[in-house]
């Protein structure tokens, strides 16, 4: 089977943006089939965390024509939203709160029951290992811990597109090697995969395609093995 009888999860062409002087995004084009997983690999600053922040509308791009889930992202942004999940460099745990607290809040945040809440943040919970630490303060939890905790957290809306920036970066061997059997298991559920990492390892391990990010443009794409060619 090929990938391209499948609908985009994401389009971008000519993706630009500068924050003032330095440009950061020089007219890059990204092509995401869904249910597949997608790296943008590339060193620090070469520009993947904002590719992620404009395609998951949190920046707006200067220039480019981008379409994510099958919307334009310009014309109808709520409905990106409603469509996709962020798991962020950076933790959105809150730390003084239990696991299962973070859970059931973002819940609230996606207008679920509170009955329903309680069944997806159980389900989560346990479909990452986190059952056991679930009623205690999440600041007590393992860098591996929060990173899994911080998946579930995105899974509550059940996102079609998932962007993960970063998602391994600090973890130790083990919890890394977690992580990706995870990112295998979202895919395998039909979900696509956008993921940004410095390590061709990682992407080598996880990614159908991958994009070589560096000074703003990509440098690269293929395969892994079309790449290691």
């Amino acid at each position: 089977m090929t990938t391209t009888t499948l609908a985009p999860a994401i389009a971008a062409t000519g993706l630009r943006k500068s924050f003032g002087d330095k440009l950061v995004l020089d007219g890059i084009d990204l092509h995401v089939p869904a249910g597949t997983i997608f790296s943008l690999l590339g060193p620090n600053g070469a520009g993947k965390t904002t590719a992620v922040k404009i395609l998951s509308t949190l920046i707006t791009a200067d220039a480019g024509d981008i379409r994510v889930g099958g919307h334009d992202l310009a014309g109808d942004p709520q409905a990106v939203r409603a469509a996709i999940g962020v798991t962020g460099q950076f933790s959105a745990v809150d730390g003084l709160i239990t696991g299962e607290e973070n859970m059931l809040l973002m819940a609230a945040l996606h207008h679920l029951s509170k009955r329903e809440g309680r069944r997806v943040a159980a389900e989560l919970l346990e479909r990452f290992d986190l059952t056991d630490a679930a009623k205690k303060p999440a600041s007590t939890y393992s860098g591996g811990m929060k990173r899994r905790l911080d998946i579930a957290m995105t899974l509550v809306g059940d996102p079609r597109i998932i962007f993960l920036d970063e998602p391994t970066t600090g973890l130790d061997p083990r919890s890394r090697h977690n992580m990706w059997q995870i990112i295998r298991e979202l895919v395998t559920g039909g979900v696509t995969v956008f993921l940004t990492t410095q390590y061709l390892e990682e992407a080598d391990e996880l990614a159908d395609r991958i994009a070589v990010l560096n000074d703003g443009k990509i440098a690269a794409e293929g395969t892994a093995e079309e790449l290691k060619r």
